[in-house]
């Protein structure tokens, strides 16, 4: 089993700032928590608050199944939130709980998936980051044979709840917000993921406002990436007002691009990670609290496991105007 010093070594750090990135503590270099967190996702190691809830007689078992895939500072810095957020709650309701990576499941097909989950008792999951393309996890939430909260997907069934933020709002409000501040006419538009339900209600999002203000309206696919939003915003900003990016990541990559280009076009993210508050630059986001969205999975969770329904649970945001000091209080 992997261990917090073999974490610690895989890093080149000290045990004890690994334990500090884990804890989520103040005064950690965004440098040495990308080390740290890269090498968690690279060993699949399960943090010590994890392990501490297998070894404990608490009732009811669930599993946390996260996709590490691909992992940048944004997305690692959410996935972490998520974590700190449902281990946090199952501890609270008394939940033995688990976590799961994809990367453990992925070869698997659907009666493997569902022996693996039998044979470490689970009986309830909260997944987070599901996409259109993951078909063995929609098959297992078809076979109803498990409790099921689906975070950033909007499928419900008798077992199968959906928790999440209005997508398509959320990004007309803040796109809205940032094309009346600045009198823009024309947006180029950094999408996510293809085949992502966040990426399509975002899509939703954008169009409506671009029909209902009529403006001109250009959408290429950023991937979620910082370089994929880079090159895009050398190719297409300059003949653009504003550029409108479907994560705070890629809005990043496009200022960085703007400002290597000597220009200025306003932009704005989506999502309120900490990472961009160190841009630079001040620009409008959604910032989301995924603390408090886990939170808010296990507690339906554990509600589907006493006998409830499956039922859609759209949770609120914020439009924000992150800045450095924002981060540092």
């Amino acid at each position: 089993m992997v261990s917090i010093k073999d974490v610690a070594k895989h890093a080149g750090v000290a045990i004890s700032t690994v334990s500090k990135v884990l804890n989520d503590y103040p005064n950690v270099s965004e440098e040495t928590k990308k080390k740290v967190n890269e090498a968690v996702a690279e060993l699949n190691f399960v943090p010590n608050s994890v392990a501490a809830a297998l070894s404990s007689k608490q009732s009811g078992r669930v599993a946390l199944l996260i996709n590490l895939s691909n992992v940048s500072q944004a997305i690692d810095e959410i996935n972490m939130q998520y974590i700190v957020g449902a281990i946090g709650q199952a501890t609270e309701l008394n939940l033995d709980v688990i976590t799961i990576f994809y990367s453990m499941i992925k070869h698997k097909n659907i009666d493997e998936v569902i022996r693996y989950l039998q044979s470490q008792s689970i009986t309830g999951l909260v997944i987070f980051g599901m996409s259109k393309e993951d078909k063995v996890l929609h098959r297992l939430i078809e076979t109803q044979i498990f409790r099921v909260v689906v975070v950033d997907a909007p499928i419900v069934n008798t077992e199968t709840s959906s928790v999440w933020i209005d997508q398509e709002k959320a990004q007309f409000d803040v796109a809205k917000k940032t094309v009346l501040e600045n009198k823009g006419r024309s947006i180029l538009y950094l999408a996510g993921k293809k085949n992502g339900y966040v990426t399509d209600g975002r899509l939703k999002g954008i169009r409506r406002l671009a029909e209902e203000m009529k403006l001109t309206l250009l959408i290429r696919n950023g991937e979620f990436s910082e370089l994929q939003a880079r090159n895009l915003t050398f190719r297409y900003a300059k003949n653009k007002d504003i550029v409108v990016c479907a994560s705070d990541l890629m809005a990043i990559g496009a200022m960085k691009a703007l400002t290597e280009m000597d220009i200025f076009r306003p932009v704005c993210g989506f999502d309120g990670i900490t990472l961009m508050g160190y841009a630079g630059k001040q620009m409008n986001t959604v910032r989301q609290d995924f603390k408090r969205i886990a939170s808010v999975a296990v507690i339906e969770l554990k509600r589907l496991l006493n006998g409830g329904e499956g039922q859609q649970i759209v949770l609120d945001y914020k439009l924000v105007r992150m800045k450095y000091l924002d981060i540092i209080y």
